[in-house]
């Protein structure tokens, strides 16, 4: 290692942004050099926080939006005494809660985070504006080279990597590169090729497919909408803001997911009988989420992932009250279709998609004409490994290696890589959602801002130890 480590994070949303903000708290004067390594001009807005579409508001109130531990409240703060706020009113409720447009939560993270390193930052900070294409051992550490052709040279990898886009689904594979066929909602002006008055069939029905409908709708559309997935499963609207949680999942820890489910039922009933909600539990499961998944062995974390997860996606990661409203008026107009089925197979008849669907409940199948379909099916995180050249070439180096439920990487309690050989890495740190299998809930942002400060605290003790 260097006598002044190289620091290297690749990934500069959310994720990335707030490890770098934590070190360059954290480290001592002149005891490492940091750099982020991300294409977008704007640090910690990644792909959430990127999208420039007004009808996309953050799905919590700005009050919990947390980006560092010893400053609660901050954003909110910052939010109401800015021109974004005056220039938006639609983002304040009439209970006084806050749901700005994500850009400017991206903007705000950017600010700090530029803020930290200006020109009286002991710490020497980077933004490498390029996009990393793999990381290969060199002769002191790792040479991570950029898609342009240029390399740089870090002692310590924190990986913070985006999101995969969603995997297309089987019987569209064939008609994937249609127009009106949006694989990746996620990229810029998906919709663009979308007409006001199309039929539209949505694959999935969570909260990526809330932002679609809102998009359409702010933009004009007037078609038929059809949303789809297996169990019919919207997530819920963000009521209000709970102010403490209920329940106690951890003392003694349940070790069957049947029983955890029990003990959930019977705190919502409690709950609520207490004059608090099923939201305040859901909040308790979510601040002792390690504990919680920990807990679990490991078939029954699978059999979690595989019966229980779309109904706490739907609970946990609620909508925003605008984005709830629109699809509220779609649904009660006729507007919206909101349902359980299957889609059995697709063909083209003219400009159309002839869809065969099987309707979950009643178990007959229907065929009907849509203009265009949207995949809203989640980030593909089982193939993240193969479609991400970064982690890949790690991964053929035996350096990281899959975590074996299909959620990321597999990592030890310190946020370590751990490769071919389980042996956790020395140097190559995970940060952010991809480390689930180990840290349970780290998809909700107040947690991924703990895990990006547990990052970076092992990060700064790393560099502690090699002075």
């Amino acid at each position: 290692m260097s006598v002044r480590p190289n620091i290297a994070i690749i990934g500069g949303g959310f994720t990335g942004a707030v490890v770098a903000l934590n070190l360059l708290r954290r480290l001592p004067p002149g005891s490492a050099k940091l750099s982020v390594i991300e294409p977008r001009a704007v640090l910690g807005a990644g792909l959430a926080y990127s999208t420039l579409d007004p009808a996309h508001r953050v799905n919590v109130p700005a009050s919990r939006l947390l980006v560092l531990a010893e400053e609660p409240g901050a954003f909110d703060c910052w939010f109401r005494a800015s021109a974004a706020a005056a220039s938006d009113p639609e983002a304040l409720l009439p209970d006084g809660r806050a749901y700005p447009q994500r850009a400017v939560f991206g903007a705000y993270v950017d600010g700090l985070l530029r803020q930290a390193a200006g020109a009286s930052c002991p710490t020497p900070f980077e933004h490498i504006q390029s996009l990393a294409a793999g990381v290969d051992r060199a002769a002191q550490g790792f040479r991570i080279s950029f898609e342009d052709g240029g390399f740089v040279e870090a002692d310590i990898v924190v990986l913070a990597v985006s999101h995969p886009p969603p995997a297309v689904p089987k019987p569209f594979r064939d008609i994937s590169l249609h127009p009106k066929f949006v694989s990746n909602p996620w990229q810029p002006n998906a919709m663009a090729g979308i007409g006001a008055s199309d039929d539209v069939l949505i694959i999935g029905t969570a909260l990526t497919t809330a932002d679609v409908i809102a998009s359409l709708k702010s933009g004009g559309h007037t078609g038929r909408i059809c949303a789809i997935s297996r169990r019919g499963l919207v997530s819920r609207s963000r009521k209000m803001q709970q102010t403490t949680t209920y329940g106690d999942f951890v003392s003694p820890p349940h070790r069957t997911v049947v029983v955890l489910l029990q003990a959930v039922r019977a705190a919502i009933i409690q709950a609520e009988a207490n004059g608090s909600s099923w939201g305040a539990v859901m909040d308790a499961l979510r601040v002792q989420g390690l504990e919680v998944w920990s807990a679990l062995p490991h078939e029954e974390k699978k059999r979690f992932l595989r019966h229980v997860r779309p109904f706490w996606d739907a609970h946990r990661y609620q909508m925003a009250p605008q984005a709830a409203a629109i699809i509220e008026s779609a649904c009660a107009t006729g507007n919206l279709r909101i349902c359980a089925a299957r889609v059995q197979s697709v063909s083209l008849e003219g400009e159309q998609f002839k869809v065969s669907l099987k309707w979950r409940h009643a178990g007959t199948r229907e065929e009907e004409n849509f203009d265009a379909v949207v995949n809203c099916t989640g980030p593909d995180h089982a193939s993240v490994v193969e479609n991400n050249s970064v982690l890949r070439s790690l991964s053929e180096a035996g350096l990281i290696c899959p975590d074996g439920f299909g959620l990321g990487l597999h990592t030890d309690l310190s946020a370590r890589a751990v490769g071919r050989s389980l042996e956790p890495s020395a140097n190559i740190f995970v940060a952010g959602p991809l480390a689930r299998a180990t840290f349970g809930e780290l998809m909700g942002l107040p947690q991924v801002s703990q895990h990006a400060a547990l990052v970076a605290h092992e990060v700064a003790k790393l560099v502690a130890d090699h002075k």
